[in-house]
């Protein structure tokens, strides 16, 4: 049996990771230890009790006033310990966050094998967003395994010159992560006395690249479109940073159809997406989750390393622009407007929910070739090459490359 050590530290990292962690555990061939390196303390928290994750290993970074200085070294030098202890035959990092980057450097540092989790996500400007963009590429060539959540994802790799071998379109884990909590989580009571008989605007803006002045913008015309539509109710979960907290009170505190509330867990976020109307945000998870609750989705950024959702009609980009943030809004403000009905109809490009066993399969193959042992495919040879030629007839090759992922096939078998 081969170790998976599986690492997080934030919030968006254990929700994509819990699925992982418990297909693994499911699996006879791999063993799962997980380490959380804190990076998020509360936020972090709450998703591990929801998927009733206890880490084996704790490294505690959070620091007040901590910065990327901190939270790089801090997690290197941690991680050394943790991999010196475990003695992993492979390493998980997810994302583009700090935590991803210092656990895969630690772990080529020691010659461990890196799975990188929604590989190949580009917005190719390397501040935004800031710092994740540099992170994810320096993750490329350290990762030995990138599982990519979609044909784009793939494409950008290929074109990096990553080995085709090494690639796997597998889907994005965050929908098996959500359709499990959303079969569990219902509008809480305060929310329902809150948004009463009014459509639901859920709400989230706290990036970096929009602090100062974009934010500023975004919330003037959040602003006039609460002012001018008192049938709609915007709940904003406001992260805690001064930057955020300052002007958002500052230009919405005031607004009766404009709820300003403390960070929410992933319960509570889930059931307000469930209900809302639609979905206002800079938040490159839920770019990925509303559209497969049938949610549009208005992006509060200039680019997205999720352009599928563009493209696929679940989301729109409008940036920080205030005239074009309240047109779109006004836009979808009936249920039955043609733009409203097509983005609520669209296909999630981001996967249906099986991206935890594709992921685990490839594991079990790529680990069990090292010692001989392959585990046993679910489908038979003959069957596997006859959908090679039901996707070479069709063109469906993203679809042929999914199928593939979950049989343990990389994207160039074909």
């Amino acid at each position: 049996m081969k170790t998976v050590l599986i690492v997080f530290g934030t919030r968006p990292e254990a929700i994509k990771m819990a699925p992982i962690v418990q297909s693994i555990k499911s699996s006879p061939y791999l063993k799962a230890i997980t380490c959380s390196t804190g990076q998020h303390r509360e936020m972090l928290d709450q998703v591990l009790d929801i998927f009733s994750m206890t880490p084996d290993y704790d490294l505690k970074l959070m620091q007040p006033n901590q910065d990327l200085y901190s939270i790089t070294s801090g997690c290197l030098l941690k991680m050394r310990e943790v991999l010196n202890a475990v003695k992993p035959d492979a390493v998980l990092v997810q994302g583009d966050t700090t935590t991803a980057f210092a656990t895969a450097l630690a772990a080529f540092y020691e010659k461990i094998p890196v799975g990188h989790v929604e590989a190949g996500l580009r917005t190719y400007d390397k501040y935004s967003p800031f710092p994740e963009e540099i992170n994810r590429h320096l993750i490329t060539p350290i990762a030995d395994w990138h599982f990519a959540p979609t044909q784009d994802s793939v494409l950008n790799l290929e074109n990096e010159n990553v080995s085709s071998e090494k690639i796997f379109l597998t889907g994005n884990t965050s929908i098996d992560a959500l359709k499990w909590v959303a079969e569990r989580s219902d509008l809480s009571e305060r929310f329902v006395k809150l948004i009463g008989n009014r459509k639901l605007i859920l709400m989230t803006a706290h990036r970096r690249e929009n602090f100062g002045k974009p934010l500023e913008r975004i919330f003037s015309a959040v602003r006039e479109f609460a002012e001018t539509h008192p049938d709609f109710h915007i709940v904003y979960p406001v992260h805690r940073n001064p930057n955020v907290t300052l002007p958002a009170a500052q230009w919405l505190s005031q607004i009766p159809n404009v709820s300003l509330v403390e960070p929410l867990g992933y319960l509570d976020l889930v059931s307000l997406m469930k209900q809302a109307h639609l979905v206002l945000t800079d938040s490159g998870g839920l770019q990925e989750e509303a559209p497969t609750l049938g949610k549009p989705v208005l992006v509060l950024r200039e680019s997205t390393e999720r352009p599928e959702a563009v493209k696929s009609g679940t989301a729109i980009l409008v940036g920080s622009d205030p005239k074009l943030i309240l047109k779109r809004l006004t836009e979808l403000s009936s249920s039955s407007s043609r733009l409203y009905r097509s983005m609520a109809r669209a296909i999630n490009p981001f996967g249906s929910g099986h991206a935890a066993l594709a992921i685990t399969r490839i594991l079990e193959r790529e680990l069990g070739e090292v010692e001989g042992v392959q585990p046993p495919k679910r489908m038979a040879m003959a069957g596997f090459a006859n959908l090679r030629r039901f996707a070479r007839a069709s063109s469906e090759i993203s679809l042929f490359r999914t199928f593939s992922a979950l049989l343990g096939f990389s994207s160039s078998t074909f």
